[in-house]
Protein backbone atom coordinates (compact mmCIF):
# COMPACT_ATOMS: atom_id res chain seq x y z
CA UNK A 1 0.00 0.00 0.00
CA UNK A 2 1.44 3.34 -1.01
CA UNK A 3 1.03 6.42 1.11
CA UNK A 4 0.14 9.55 -0.83
CA UNK A 5 1.38 12.95 0.28
CA UNK A 6 -1.12 14.86 2.44
CA UNK A 7 -1.54 17.48 -0.31
CA UNK A 8 -2.86 14.82 -2.70
CA UNK A 9 -5.28 13.49 -0.09
CA UNK A 10 -6.51 17.00 0.70
CA UNK A 11 -7.01 17.80 -2.99
CA UNK A 12 -8.86 14.53 -3.51
CA UNK A 13 -11.06 15.12 -0.48
CA UNK A 14 -11.75 18.68 -1.62
CA UNK A 15 -12.80 17.39 -5.04
CA UNK A 16 -15.00 14.69 -3.55
CA UNK A 17 -16.77 17.25 -1.38
CA UNK A 18 -17.54 19.70 -4.22
CA UNK A 19 -21.10 18.37 -4.63
CA UNK A 20 -21.60 18.87 -0.90
CA UNK A 21 -21.11 22.61 -1.39
CA UNK A 22 -24.05 22.69 -3.78
CA UNK A 23 -26.32 21.29 -1.05
CA UNK A 24 -25.55 23.95 1.52
CA UNK A 25 -28.15 26.36 2.81
CA UNK A 26 -27.52 29.12 5.32
CA UNK A 27 -29.18 27.06 8.06
CA UNK A 28 -27.21 23.90 7.29
CA UNK A 29 -23.91 25.79 7.00
CA UNK A 30 -24.47 27.53 10.35
CA UNK A 31 -25.28 24.22 12.06
CA UNK A 32 -22.30 22.50 10.51
CA UNK A 33 -19.88 25.21 11.66
CA UNK A 34 -21.18 24.83 15.23
CA UNK A 35 -21.04 21.02 15.18
CA UNK A 36 -18.86 19.51 17.93
CA UNK A 37 -17.92 15.94 18.72
CA UNK A 38 -19.46 14.10 21.63
CA UNK A 39 -17.30 14.53 24.78
CA UNK A 40 -17.02 10.74 25.13
CA UNK A 41 -15.56 10.51 21.62
CA UNK A 42 -13.14 13.35 22.33
CA UNK A 43 -11.98 11.54 25.48
CA UNK A 44 -11.49 8.30 23.53
CA UNK A 45 -9.46 10.05 20.83
CA UNK A 46 -7.30 11.74 23.47
CA UNK A 47 -6.71 8.37 25.12
CA UNK A 48 -5.72 6.78 21.82
CA UNK A 49 -3.49 9.75 20.96
CA UNK A 50 -1.66 9.39 24.24
CA UNK A 51 -1.16 5.66 23.71
CA UNK A 52 0.00 6.36 20.15
CA UNK A 53 2.56 8.90 21.36
CA UNK A 54 3.83 6.31 23.83
CA UNK A 55 3.98 3.60 21.15
CA UNK A 56 1.45 1.45 23.01
CA UNK A 57 -1.42 1.11 20.51
CA UNK A 58 -2.64 -2.34 19.56
CA UNK A 59 -3.37 -2.97 15.88
CA UNK A 60 -7.11 -2.57 16.52
CA UNK A 61 -6.57 0.65 18.44
CA UNK A 62 -4.38 2.01 15.63
CA UNK A 63 -7.16 1.26 13.12
CA UNK A 64 -9.70 2.96 15.38
CA UNK A 65 -7.45 5.99 15.90
CA UNK A 66 -6.77 6.33 12.18
CA UNK A 67 -10.52 6.15 11.52
CA UNK A 68 -11.10 9.03 13.93
CA UNK A 69 -8.37 11.03 12.20
CA UNK A 70 -9.88 10.42 8.77
CA UNK A 71 -13.36 11.41 9.93
CA UNK A 72 -11.93 14.52 11.58
CA UNK A 73 -10.20 15.50 8.33
CA UNK A 74 -13.50 15.20 6.45
CA UNK A 75 -15.27 17.29 9.09
CA UNK A 76 -12.56 19.96 8.91
CA UNK A 77 -13.02 20.22 5.14
CA UNK A 78 -16.83 20.31 5.42
CA UNK A 79 -16.66 23.03 8.05
CA UNK A 80 -14.23 25.04 5.93
CA UNK A 81 -16.64 24.83 3.00
CA UNK A 82 -19.52 25.85 5.25
CA UNK A 83 -17.56 28.87 6.55
CA UNK A 84 -16.66 29.86 2.98
CA UNK A 85 -20.33 29.55 2.00
CA UNK A 86 -21.42 31.73 4.92
CA UNK A 87 -18.81 34.37 4.15
CA UNK A 88 -19.84 34.40 0.48
CA UNK A 89 -23.39 35.06 1.68
CA UNK A 90 -22.43 37.94 3.96
CA UNK A 91 -22.51 35.98 7.20
CA UNK A 92 -19.46 36.55 9.43
CA UNK A 93 -17.15 33.73 10.47
CA UNK A 94 -18.39 31.74 13.47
Amino acid sequence: MSIEPMEDKTTLLDSLLEPFEECLTLEVAEKLVKLRANPAIIAKVEELAEKCNEGQLTADERDEYESYIHVNNVMIMMKAKARKFLQANGIGST
